[in-house]
């Protein structure tokens, strides 16, 4: 059972940051999943392209494939045989093999919030309250050169740029969301609980998540997004409430979403690589799914697609790889696991992704006090939210000002449909939703033209010029449009 929480652990972790209560979120193993309950499930990366004989290569190694992932050379097996590890390890056309596992995020409930909701719900309209927005926007004067789409003669709404979200899913009935919802794909294997069949059509959220972020980039009712008039197309890799996983799942999202011809992805979420990782005396290096994630990452980028991810909520200082391992070190010991060398932060490290830390409503010299940071690690900041600078300064419950965090959309069959979040999870999107109204404005930019424009527009909060807090500045919409108006 400790390797089993603990592989977990290291795996991936989803990017919730805070709700209402302020609470870090945490992980757990789900070993209910009728899927792969009794199963033991692998990743495993090819040295180059999938080969044709792939399925015989693991098949004579003592599994079976179960997904494919021939744009990164990867698959995902199955095997009961306990030498299946160590007879992959032998052949020369595979990069690295390691077991994967099911993962579970317990996330505290959001049901604290629900009194100051209320009032809300009644109003007609909500920009008051989206202090993030408005600050993005410059007031909403981003809106007046570029909101990522336009309405024809017909009434609908033609959009011009779309951002893939690749999360808990969406509320397609949301009515702030339902003008800019493109369905997606459901990535969920079916069996994974009783609710999930394997429909690729299937892209409810169970969680919430999903649908706050999505109306970060581009709400479109009561409530108004970075680019109210973007085309959303969803990717669920998490199922049920409790927001559950497999990283191929992940990996899966990432090419769906490219195969789909999205103009930018966000991803809040994220792992922690490491170099070496000792579980019971056996040695781990770098796990094929890492690897692939990597390669999936590239495949976005060379097809044209921003990447944006969250930079995480420990209040770690990225740069600091080895504080980094020694304070993964104090979680996971107690469990029987070391882990040595320097540790990242898969996607938001990895090369060409914008790496985004959590701004604030009340500071322009502070963070919100969860956020990651580092001088080399973090590209930009945008309004992730916390609980108030009372709270940052003395971490009493009483002092928390939930109008602090970020007001966003929420499944309407889940008690409400906005609420009050908070984490690096909700900076990511407000960046893609700016990536998305840069690409409505000039199709033609490439993924590294898009982050230097987001980067050389960034209003200089923190030290002059790039520091470990907020990177070149926090990322605003209106200084970006209007630099491509030029």
């Amino acid at each position: 059972m400790k390797t089993v929480l603990v592989k977990t652990l290291l795996a991936v972790t989803l990017g919730l940051g805070l709700v209402a209560g302020g609470a870090t979120s945490s992980l757990a193993v789900n070993n209910q999943s009728t899927e792969t309950k009794g199963k033991n499930l692998y990743v495993v990366a090819f040295k180059k392209e999938l080969p044709k004989d792939y399925a015989e290569i693991i098949e004579q190694a003592g599994g079976q494939v179960v997904k494919v992932l021939p744009e990164v050379g990867g698959i995902q097996a199955q095997s009961n045989d306990p030498a299946f590890l160590n007879n992959l390890k032998k052949l020369k056309s595979i990069e690295v093999a390691s077991k994967e596992m099911p993962l579970a995020l317990n996330q505290p409930s959001t049901i604290s919030n629900l009194a100051q909701t209320a009032s809300i719900n009644e109003q007609e309209s909500l920009w008051d309250a989206q202090w993030d927005i408005q600050r993005v926007t410059n007031n909403g004067k981003s809106y007046e050169i570029e909101t990522g789409g336009y309405v024809n003669d017909q009434g609908e709404t033609v959009h011009k740029a779309v951002v893939g979200v690749i999360d808990t899913g969406i509320d397609p009935a949301h009515p702030d969301l339902q003008k800019n919802n493109l369905g997606g794909r459901n990535l969920v294997p079916a069996g994974m609980d009783e609710t999930e069949t394997g429909d690729p059509n299937d892209i409810i959220d169970r969680n919430g998540h999903g649908t706050h972020v999505s109306g970060i980039i581009a709400a479109n009712g009561k409530l108004k997004g970075v680019g109210p008039d973007l085309g959303i197309r969803t990717y669920r890799v998490f199922f049920s409430e409790d927001a559950l996983t497999l990283p191929s799942v992940i990996i899966d999202g990432i090419i769906a979403a490219t195969d789909d011809e999205v103009d930018v992805i966000n991803m809040s979420l994220r792992l922690y690589n490491t170099s070496k990782t000792i579980i019971e005396g056996e040695t781990y290096k770098t796990t094929a799914d890492t690897l692939l994630w990597k390669r999936a990452v590239q495949y976005a980028l060379k097809n044209g697609v921003t990447v944006v991810g969250g930079s995480g909520n420990e209040s770690l200082n990225l740069d600091d790889k080895k504080g980094v391992t020694a304070y993964l070190n104090t979680l996971y010991e107690p469990f029987g696991i070391t882990l040595k060398g320097p540790s990242t932060v898969v996607p938001a490290q990895m090369p060409g992704v914008i790496n985004v830390s959590a701004s604030n409503k009340w500071s322009k010299q502070e963070l919100a006090f969860f956020s990651n940071y580092g001088n080399s690690a973090i590209d930009v900041a945008a309004p992730g939210g916390d609980l108030g600078a009372k709270y940052a300064e003395t971490y009493d419950p009483a002092t928390a000002d939930m109008t602090s965090m970020i007001l966003s959309t929420w499944p309407t069959y889940l008690g409400t449909p906005y609420v009050y979040n908070a984490g690096t999870s909700m900076a990511a999107p407000q960046v893609a939703g700016i990536a998305g109204v840069i690409k409505a404005a000039n199709p033609d930019l490439k993924p590294a033209q898009v982050s230097a424009i987001i980067n050389q527009t960034a209003i200089d909060y923190g030290k002059p010029g790039q520091d470990a807090l907020f990177g070149s500045g926090e990322a605003n919409a209106y200084r970006a449009l209007m630099n491509i108006k030029k």
